[in-house]
């Protein structure tokens, strides 16, 4: 290979458009905005979802509905995934929010509700931020106890 044998790669060897330098370039003139009309002058730029004077898209759509912007999320854990991960050895009996990280079932800082889902064999201690009525008399007919932290 010799460097009389180099050619650019493909995206390399497009010319840009160059506007506005004379009629022979075929961008002179109007240097393609066409003739009049809101697009061809020089302080013109589209507002995003601008339909020409139409109703745009987000204004015709009707809204409804609110989300409270101070709500609180919970991750749902029903007491027969807890039973599965007992049996999987991933967590133990005494449960605690450091067990659901460290066993993938949350993120940090996530909060859990326990909800009743399932039959409890094992006798669990559990500590979470919520528990359902159901939940709670399955985890104590079974044995254990429910903590609220």
């Amino acid at each position: 290979m010799k460097l009389h044998n180099l050619v650019a790669p493909k995206p390399n060897r497009k010319t840009r458009k160059r506007v506005g330098r004379g009629e022979g370039s075929g961008l002179g003139k109007q240097s393609g905005r066409g003739h009049k009309g809101q697009k061809s002058g020089s302080g013109y730029s589209q507002k995003r979802g601008f339909e020409g004077g139409q109703m745009p898209l987000q204004r015709r759509i009707p809204k409804f509905g609110f989300k409270n912007p101070f709500r609180k999320e919970y991750v749902a854990l029903n007491l027969d995934v807890l039973e599965d991960f007992k049996k999987r050895g991933k967590i133990g009996e005494k449960v605690t929010l450091d067990d659901f990280i460290a066993a993938g079932i949350i993120r940090k800082n996530e909060l859990v509700k326990v909800l009743g889902r399932g039959d409890v064999e094992t006798a669990f201690q559990i500590e979470a931020h919520s528990f359902s009525k159901s939940a709670i008399e399955k985890i104590e007919k079974a044995g254990g106890s429910a903590t609220k932290i």
